[in-house]
């Protein structure tokens, strides 16, 4: 198999939670380009990939850096030619807390991570999927919810840009789809429910794999 024939799946946010998990059930059914800025998780998820005869590229970067994912998607050009499956976990999960009391930069970083981001992220993968790629994005509601201001109002907006992608792409391609994980046993709801009964929560590999399997039936 030459280069230009292997699968590539583009992971963002892969050094934790959902998304490390799918980029471990991806491979080596695809060759995992795993992206987060966490460079530690980025390395154990190799060790797990590799384990399972698997190969990944690291890609240790900031999602907000236009340039940077420029370069990343040109370099993916390059080498591969397209990407078969890009799959979005990158998010900015700031603390619950009314909105009068929301902190300035935490509203910046979520803008930043969890929408602007998105503008230059579709616009740069979008030619690298082409027609018969697929693009997965993952729902979690609380626009509207109180005390969910910073994560809420920024998850819906990036969410609704995710839609309209969908829309206008169900006729031509890529297929974009829009899943809901169950609630997991993750750090970003730990930071909204610090208390909580972890052991009754969906794990994130069993939630990656059921997610995964999903797409197939």
């Amino acid at each position: 198999m030459t280069e230009q024939d292997t699968k590539i799946a583009l992971i963002t946010g892969a050094s934790r939670g959902l998304g490390f998990y799918l980029a471990e059930a991806l491979a080596p059914d695809y060759h995992i380009v795993a992206l987060a800025r966490t460079t530690g998780g980025l390395e154990e998820l190799d060790d797990l990939i590799k384990a399972k005869g698997g190969e990944a590229t690291l890609a240790p970067m900031d999602i907000t850096n236009r340039d940077a994912m420029a370069h990343l998607c040109r370099s993916i050009y390059d080498r591969w030619g397209k990407v078969a499956l890009w799959a979005h976990t990158a998010i900015h999960a700031a603390p619950l807390t009314p909105a009068p009391h929301m902190d300035q930069k935490d509203w910046q970083k979520s803008l930043s991570i969890n929408v602007d981001a998105m503008g230059h992220l579709i616009p740069f993968v979008a030619p690298l999927l082409g027609d018969d790629g697929t693009a997965l994005f993952f729902d979690d509601p609380h626009g509207g919810e109180a005390f969910y201001g910073h994560y809420g109002t920024t998850k819906t907006a990036q969410m609704a840009l995710a839609r309209s992608w969908a829309t206008e792409s169900a006729k031509t391609g890529p297929n974009v789809q829009i899943l809901e994980p169950k609630p997991m046993r993750t750090a970003l709801r730990a930071r909204f429910h610090p208390g909580e009964e972890r052991d009754a929560l969906a794990g994130p590999k069993d939630e990656a794999a059921r997610l995964l399997a999903s797409l197939q039936g």
